[in-house]
């Protein structure tokens, strides 16, 4: 099996994502890297998301250590990213902590296995930015997701979706890193049943949200924190 791994240069979301694939013998045929301005502000609101928790190795230390095939670029978007692809011509596509991606690279990932992404919430309860933010904002249950792409946002096919329990004390940081962790144990078991011809057996429609799909917005996030902190959210565990 054949897959192209999409990140922003040193996404922590795409660090934990690819040590695990690497750790459960999935190993990218192709890394294709965005290293650019927006993505960078991207980076840096993830890495604030997740505090002091411990970060997976480098994507640069896996890569060299793993020898993966790399490119870089200055955007995920077709011009930059077809001529990469079709040379791998690859069996299945993975988004691991990307800016919004459409055009042909959905449109050949869709031909081929599909084209794979985790997300940081319940779906499709939670569409979407700053998933966590909103979610303790909005009463939803925190959790992750795995789904196929689409070209609307966070809408394709479930392959995988599951709640994170949520105690008292834990706070917006720890949130943030147990989607993190968990929407990569998501992608791991999409890509080993893709790999044991097992992925339609997870697949399922999404069904309509009562939700709009969120945008990031700071003073959100800043009320999830505190909300936390003075333990109001909807759904905690204990």
């Amino acid at each position: 099996m054949k897959f192209v791994f999409f990140s922003i240069t040193e996404h922590p979301w795409g660090r934990e994502m690819l040590c695990q694939l690497i750790d459960s013998g999935f190993v990218p045929s192709l890394i294709i890297e965005e290293k650019s301005d927006g993505g960078n502000t991207e980076r840096e609101k993830f890495e604030f998301r997740l505090g002091s928790n411990p970060l997976a190795p480098t994507m640069k230390s896996q890569i060299e250590k793993h020898n993966i095939p790399f490119v870089q670029v200055p955007i995920h978007n077709d011009e930059h990213c077809m001529e990469h692809i079709e040379n791998v011509d690859p069996d299945l596509i993975v988004f691991g902590g990307t800016r919004i991606i459409r055009g042909k690279i959905l449109e050949y990932g869709g031909n081929k296995g599909g084209v794979l992404n985790s997300h940081p919430g319940l779906l499709p309860e939670c569409r979407g930015s700053a998933s966590p933010a909103w979610s303790v904002h909005e009463g939803i249950k925190i959790g992750s997701s795995c789904h196929f792409c689409s070209t609307d946002i966070d809408a394709g096919d479930l392959v995988g979706k599951r709640e994170i329990e949520v105690k008292r004390g834990d706070d917006y940081h720890d949130l943030c890193y147990k989607t993190s962790v968990v929407a990569s144990n998501l992608m791991v078991e999409a890509v080993r049943a893709f790999s044991d011809n097992k992925l339609d057996d997870l697949r399922m429609p999404q069904g309509e949200s009562p939700n709009p799909v969120f945008r990031y917005d700071s003073e959100v996030e800043k009320k999830a924190i505190l909300m936390l902190e003075n333990q109001e959210y909807e759904h905690y565990v204990d």
